[in-house]
C-alpha cells in the first residue's frame, strides 16, 4: 500500500489520567443519592398520574351529579306546578263557600272590579253566578253601584267568580284567575 504515511502509535499516559477508584462508602453514597433520585422522580411521576386521574375522576362525578340534577330540576318545576293547582283547587273550595255565608264579601269585590274596570260609555256588565246575583244584588243597589254596571245572571260561572265586560276591557274574576293571580306575584317576588 503506498500513498498514506505511516504514523506512529503511542500508548496514553495511564498515570497523569488516574482516577482514585471510590471507596466502599463512597459507592454507597453514589447508590443512596441514586436511589432517592430515583424514588423522588418515580415518585413526582406517580403524583401528577395520581392528580391526572383524580381530575379525570372528578370531571365524571360532576357530569354524573349533572345528569343527575337535570332531572331533579324539572321534576321540581313540575311538582311546583301542581302544588300550585291543587294550592289554587283547594284555596277555590274554601273561599267559595266564604262568599255565600258573607255576601258582602262579593259585593265589595264586584264593586273594585267595576272601580278597576274604569269609565266607559257604555255601563259595565257584571256577570255573576244567579245564586250569587240575587244575594248581592239588594247589597250593590245600597252602594249606588248599579247605576254605573248591569248586573247579568252566568249559570256557567261558579259561586265567588265575577266576570267584568266594559267596551275595552274584560276582566275575569274568576276564583280561579284571582288565586292564579296571587301566585304569580308570589313566585314573582321569590325570585327578586
Amino acid at each position: 500500500m503506498t500513498g498514506a504515511p505511516a504514523i506512529a502509535w503511542q500508548a496514553p499516559d495511564l498515570g497523569a489520567a488516574h482516577k482514585p477508584v471510590p471507596t466502599l462508602a463512597e459507592l454507597q453514597d453514589i447508590e443512596h443519592s441514586a436511589r432517592l433520585e430515583g424514588y423522588a422522580a418515580g415518585h413526582a411521576e406517580g403524583l401528577a398520574q395520581g392528580q391526572a386521574e383524580v381530575r379525570k375522576q372528578l370531571a365524571h362525578l360532576a357530569g354524573l351529579i349533572d345528569s343527575f340534577s337535570r332531572p331533579l330540576a324539572q321534576l321540581d318545576a313540575e311538582l311546583q306546578a301542581v302544588l300550585c293547582d291543587l294550592v289554587v283547587q283547594v284555596s277555590g273550595a274554601l273561599i267559595g263557600p266564604a262568599y255565600q255565608s258573607d255576601p258582602q264579601l262579593l259585593a265589595d269585590l264586584v264593586g273594585q272590579a267595576v272601580i278597576a274596570a274604569g269609565q266607559t260609555t257604555r255601563p259595565a256588565e257584571v256577570k255573576l253566578h244567579p245564586a250569587d246575583l240575587a244575594a248581592v244584588e239588594p247589597l250593590l243597589m245600597q252602594a249606588g253601584l248599579t247605576l254605573e254596571a248591569r248586573l247579568l245572571p252566568d249559570p256557567a260561572l261558579a259561586r265567588g267568580d265575577v266576570r267584568v265586560h266594559t267596551d275595552t276591557l274584560r276582566l275575569d274574576g274568576s276564583i280561579p284567575a284571582r288565586l292564579q293571580a296571587v301566585l304569580a306575584a308570589l313566585q314573582g317576588g321569590g325570585e327578586t
